[in-house]
């Protein structure tokens, strides 16, 4: 550092009780000629400070993050949509946590309708088979609702991909190991209407399955 940068540094340090990470993220900072007091507030720790000071090095608008609320995580993930371009606004908010946000800025990457899944009462892995429907023209509003849960998403996309008539079973009142037996006899071709029934557990529903099966 410069005797300018030392100034600002040792003004800093004197005024907050940073920590050695803090006081070292205010030092790179300083070196690569960035406005350090953007960052340098006890408020922020370390790792938020880093993800700050590394928009700043790149010139990127860091408004959309420099946020306290902002876990460092969330932080890193605005950064990379803004790395790309990307509308990080759609996904730059507090209620959506950093795996969410992952989800919604790889579905913005492929120029995708994220709004469909852009939602807090979507979890991340739910996001992400609506994400993977999307990516493959799969009509998801079939399963694109948080009635489903994601075990029971991951039977309906499946099926989707396959061509299956999935609207057979795409009925939240069948659990997921219901709906599995369900897909695998419609991809076996056999007639499932003996054991659609909701009220039939998934073991049941495996007997009967195997016994249409083995009389094909």
């Amino acid at each position: 550092m410069n005797k300018e940068q030392k100034l600002i540094y040792n003004e800093l340090v004197s005024k907050y009780d940073f920590n050695l990470f803090q006081k070292h993220q205010i030092k790179i900072g300083l070196e690569n000629n960035v406005d350090v007091f953007i960052y340098a507030k006890p408020d922020f720790d370390f790792r938020q400070m880093s993800e700050i000071r590394n928009g700043l090095e790149k010139g990127y608008n860091i408004s959309d993050y420099i946020k306290t609320d902002f876990n460092n995580s969330q932080m890193n993930e605005i950064r990379k949509g803004l790395e790309q371009c990307l509308n990080v606004s759609v996904y730059a908010k507090t209620e959506f946590d950093n795996h969410q946000m992952e989800q919604i800025r790889r579905g913005l990457e492929r120029n995708l309708d994220v709004s469909i899944y852009a939602k807090t009462e979507f979890d991340w892995a739910q996001m992400g088979l609506i994400r993977l429907g999307l990516k493959n023209n799969l009509d998801v509003s079939i399963y694109a609702t948080p009635e489903f849960k994601y075990e029971q998403m991951n039977q309906i996309y499946p099926g989707l991909d396959k061509n299956l008539n999935v609207s057979i079973y795409a009925n939240p009142e069948f659990n997921n190991m219901q709906m599995y037996q369900i897909r695998m006899g419609l991809e076996n071709n056999i007639d499932v209407t003996p054991y659609l029934n909701p009220g039939i557990d998934w073991q049941e529903m495996e007997r009967i399955r195997l016994e249409l099966q083995g009389n094909k």
